[in-house]
């Protein structure tokens, strides 16, 4: 992505953030936020990830939403972009934080066998020290 394309990006996140809030009254929206926005380099339309949090029906409905309000959404964003065309808007669902949380319990779950076993993680073992000035190592 160009530097054109990642600004152009974090403007619609923003903007595309404050108007489902302020504007879209759909009530299937859920608890969501919009975790990033692609652009391509021409402009013409934009992958809008979007973080639902609550169950698989909640973040169905959500998007279900998401995408039936896109021309409404389109047409709001039109006076806060200075866009000759403003982009067509593809909302898809964004499980990264999931995956995220789902290692970070994996690794603390290693964390807790290892700690049962008496093994020292790698940070807490003393490091070798460095050699003296003028001694060889």
């Amino acid at each position: 992505m160009t530097r054109r394309t990642k600004q152009v990006g974090e403007l619609l996140r923003e903007e595309l953030d404050d108007i489902i809030r302020r504007e879209v009254k759909d009530p299937r929206i859920g608890f969501m936020s919009i975790t990033s926005v692609e652009v391509p380099p021409d402009l013409r339309s934009a992958r809008v990830f979007v973080s639902v949090l609550g169950t698989d029906k909640e973040r169905t409905d959500t998007l279900d939403a998401l995408r039936s309000a896109s021309k409404f959404i389109r047409f709001h964003l039109k006076p806060r972009l200075r866009m000759r065309q403003i982009p067509e808007l593809e909302f898809r669902d964004d499980r990264s934080m999931e995956y995220a949380q789902q290692i970070t319990a994996t690794l603390r779950e290693i964390q807790a066998t290892d700690a049962a076993r008496g093994i020292r993680p790698a940070a807490e073992e003393p490091a070798a020290e460095p050699p003296k000035s003028g001694e060889s190592a």
